[in-house]
């Protein structure tokens, strides 16, 4: 074959691969074509069952936290439980210093029930995997410092 045709062949065939290799690129899905929104993405275990819904509540100071997460909390999110799963992901957070507080309200009242002691009935958790001694945590306790890039969390329920 003269020099000519080799080279032309080899120019179809690198062509040919680009092409095809955008191809497929093309045909990759949005997520993983896509570097994901920065944010805090936490994943709760030990959902003890898929009723009622999940709150996931961030807190940026300790101020009302825990228990006054609907009306103190930076960021609330609450999220129906998949097949005893749940994940909640706060995109366009700033930096700082923030605590998180999650419920299982299992009766969707709003409210993490106790009885008439005050023991929690339903499921709780914190960030840091944090407990109090008599009571919930303190926000320095469960408190993470959070710059703005992706976080992954986990955080595990308690009965």
């Amino acid at each position: 074959m003269p020099h000519g045709r080799i080279a032309g062949a080899v120019t179809m065939k690198i062509r040919f691969l680009t092409w095809l290799t955008l191809l497929m690129l093309a045909r990759l899905p949005a997520s993983l074509a896509q570097p994901a929104c920065p944010g805090i993405h936490v994943k709760i275990l030990n959902i003890r069952n898929s009723i009622g819904t999940v709150a996931c509540a961030l807190f940026e100071s300790p101020a009302g936290f825990p228990v006054e997460y609907l009306h103190s909390a930076t960021n609330v999110m609450v999220i129906k439980i998949r097949k005893s799963q749940a994940r909640c992901d706060f995109e366009d957070i700033p930096p700082g210093k923030y605590a998180m507080a999650v419920i299982h309200d299992e009766n969707m009242n709003g409210k993490l029930d106790t009885n008439w002691l005050g023991i929690p009935t339903e499921g709780y958790g914190f960030s840091n995997d944090a407990k109090g001694l008599l009571g919930a945590p303190s926000f320095s306790a469960a408190s993470f410092r959070y710059d703005g890039q992706n976080i992954d969390l986990t955080m595990s329920l308690h009965y």
